[in-house]
């Protein structure tokens, strides 16, 4: 049995939420005491996702124009740097608390995500 539920229409909900989140997040606990960047990379992260998932061929695209895939692995990208900001950028305390949680739930959603059927040309 494959555990991998996340379907493309549950990642498409999960997203806007999401950016919406790494957007306000940071300003609301406040992040950036051991290193300004550490509020900054958030938001950014924040908008490139909003702006990402407003161009994905998805159910909540609005222009989709970026496959699905590419999307996928651009959250793999994003959680791979958030677990590993917090040593790259020396943070710490919720800085660096932030990142690691931020980064484990991307890389844990990506994991469960659900492979897309491949179309059949015979």
């Amino acid at each position: 049995m494959d555990p991998r539920f996340v379907t493309r229409k549950m990642h498409a909900f999960l997203d806007y939420p999401v950016a919406l989140s790494l957007i306000v997040l940071p300003f609301v606990l406040q992040l950036g005491s051991s290193n300004p960047l550490a509020l900054w990379l958030a938001v950014g992260t924040g908008v490139a996702a909003f702006a990402l998932t407003l161009l994905t061929d998805h159910e909540l695209g609005v222009f989709r124009v970026l496959p699905y895939s590419l999307h996928v692995a651009v959250d793999l990208a994003v959680g791979v740097l958030f677990v590993l900001a917090p040593s790259i950028l020396s943070l710490t305390g919720i800085d660096a608390w932030y990142y690691w949680a931020n980064g484990a739930a991307v890389l844990f959603v990506v994991s469960l995500h659900k492979p897309e059927p491949q179309a059949s040309y015979a």
